[in-house]
Formats: structure tokens, sequence, C-alpha cells
């Protein structure tokens, strides 16, 4: 089995792309992807080691995927895993709301007992707020392809190279 899951919700495919490019720089070898729409909550029991991934959509709501998938996830312990969270956003446009959805995935997680790691700093977006920040820092990998394009991958790259040491 692998050893690392990533599950993510997309509508327009831009969180699956990432969840691929994700497990791509892990290795597929050692990661598997799945799409929270069409998985059981046994799924994510198997790993130890689990990678969460949303867009935010409308006024900070969740992918309507993890809107479902977040009250199963609700019943877990996931007392004794690690957790990553990425999620998928527009500073500009959404500059309130900013990757708000990482943020509702991360206190369901926390509630649950999961270990969060893998927090980026706020210095390289412009936002007003979001959910997903503490104490300057998301709680997660925010991506923003609409106005940083051009930063994604090597923020994955960078992203799961300090992921990796911290599984």
């Amino acid at each position: 089995m692998k050893e690392i899951g990533i599950f993510y919700g997309s509508t327009m495919g831009e969180t699956e792309e990432a969840a691929e490019m994700i497990a791509d720089v892990i290795g597929k070898d050692k990661a598997e992807v799945y799409n929270v729409g069409s998985v059981t909550v046994d799924e994510v029991e198997k790993y130890d080691k689990l990678i969460f991934g949303s867009s935010t959509w409308g006024l900070g709501e969740l992918q309507d995927d993890w809107d479902t998938f977040i009250e199963k996830l609700k019943t877990l312990d996931l007392s004794n895993k690690k957790v990553a969270l990425f999620g998928l956003g527009d500073q500009a446009m959404y500059s309130d709301t900013f990757v708000d959805a990482m943020g509702i995935i991360y206190d369901v997680v926390k509630e649950k007992g999961a270990e969060v790691i893998g927090g980026v700093l706020a210095d390289d977006y412009d936002f007003n707020h979001s959910e997903a920040l503490i104490n300057d820092a998301f709680v997660g990998l925010p991506l923003d392809n609409n106005n940083q394009g051009d930063l994604t991958e090597e923020r994955i790259r960078n992203w799961v190279d300090d992921l990796l040491k911290a599984f």
C-alpha cells in the first residue's frame, strides 16, 4: 500500500490538477490520489499520512463534494494521523475569504485530533482575510492560479519538500 493518501474535491479541475502535481512530486509509488466525491472514509482510515485539498467557493464555502465529505470526516478519530492541507482561491477577487475552505477543513481535522503539518507563511500573498490564517501563517499551502499561477509549481515543490521531512 502507498503511504500517503491525497484527497481532493474539484469542480473545475484545478484542485484535481494540484493534487496530481503534489502526487507527482511525492512520487506515484508513495502517494495515492482520491476524489472525495467518489470515496468513503474507509479510504482515509487506511493512511497515517494524509493531504486534503479544496478550492473555496462563493463567500468562503467548501467545494461541493467536500460539503458532503466533511460530515463523514467528522465521524473519524484522526489522533494518530498527520494531515497536510492545500487550498485554491482567488486572493484578488475574493480577498476577504481567501482559501477559507482550507480553514474549515483545518478546524475539523484539529478537532478530530490530527497533527496538522505544512503551514506556509502569508508573506507572498495579498489578501484581506482568511479563515486559514493563524499567526501570520496559513494552515497549509494556498494556491492562486488566477493571480499567481506562475508560482504554483514552485510552491508545490517547496511545500512537498518540507512535508516529506515532517511526515
